[in-house]
């Protein structure tokens, strides 16, 4: 099979994948942080596994190198995590998700400050957009102002976006650090950073999960994490930014869908409208300039 095919379907695959995790979590049971704990863990290790079986060398002279930012990204990684599933449990799936796709907003908006990117009258365009969208996603054209738990589930998901836009913004900074060995070390880190959290924050002896939370949780950090994520980096080697940027539009879909489909959570006009303009507005700031590049 041809090199970019098989990159194109691991990459539609993985993205697929990830639509799905906001069913798992809804299911599993057990404190957002425990679940980020669970889910960096096992993620870095099967990723180290799987470097170890394909006979990769990982590169410790970069990690060494950039440490402290990759500890950063790893602390924000997992705050990142913590916040989208606690939005889960406040809010749909669909408008967690919705809200979580304002990241490349923020990194617009940041980027003229701390990368010296110029802000573009497309891109500003899109800003605008993106917080329409964000207005409709609330729901508040269709249904008023939302009550206190849909709103916490909005401020918490859009913390999330804020939180990703962060990680994204220092990647930039990692970009001579292999991707790979970059995501294994950031989820081995983020595991770390969520140990002392849960022990200051969680009552370890009131936790329980049921055996079918047992099983969603180890799906969630086996196969959304280690094996999803190994796929989705595979891909990044072969294919280009711009479409792995693109195809990445895949998750959001999958994530309204099923919340639609199995959870019962129709967005309405408005709030179909308002997945239009966010996702919209992300996707055309995304595409290149025509007679650019």
């Amino acid at each position: 099979m041809n090199a970019v095919i098989r990159a194109k379907r691991d990459l539609i695959f993985s993205v697929s994948v990830f639509g799905t995790i906001g069913i798992f979590v809804r299911w599993i049971g057990l404190p957002s942080s425990v679940i980020a704990l669970v889910r960096g863990a096992v993620g870095a290790a099967f990723l180290l596994l799987l470097a170890r079986f394909r006979h990769a060398p990982i590169d410790r002279a970069a990690l060494r190198r950039r440490w402290q930012l990759l500890l950063l990204s790893a602390a924000m990684m997992s705050f990142n995590w913590i916040t989208l599933f606690e939005a889960y449990r406040y809010t749909t799936v669909a408008t967690a998700t919705l809200c979580y796709y304002m990241a490349p907003i923020f990194v617009t908006l940041i980027s003229p400050v701390l990368l010296r990117e110029r802000l573009t009258a497309r891109k500003l365009l899109c800003v605008f957009l993106a917080l329409a969208g964000m207005v409709f996603v609330s729901g508040v054209p269709q249904s008023g102002l939302p009550g206190p738990s849909e709103a916490k589930g909005i401020l918490l998901a859009l913390c999330s976006a804020a939180l990703y836009a962060g990680v994204i913004l220092i990647n930039k900074y990692l970009a001579g650090v292999p991707a790979y060995d970059r995501t294994l070390l950031q989820l081995a880190c983020a595991a770390a950073v969520m140990i002392p959290y849960i022990l200051l924050t969680e009552d370890l002896s009131a936790m329980s999960v049921t055996p079918l939370g047992a099983v969603l949780l180890l799906i969630v950090a086996v196969f959304h994490t280690g094996w999803c994520y190994a796929l989705y980096f595979g891909s990044m080697t072969v294919l280009s930014a711009q479409t792995v940027a693109l195809f990445s539009y895949i998750d959001p879909i999958v994530a309204i869908l099923l919340s639609a489909l199995l959870l019962r959570e129709p967005l309405g006009w408005s709030g179909i409208l308002g997945a239009a303009l966010v996702l919209g507005s992300t996707l055309v700031s995304e595409l290149p300039v025509p007679g650019k590049g």
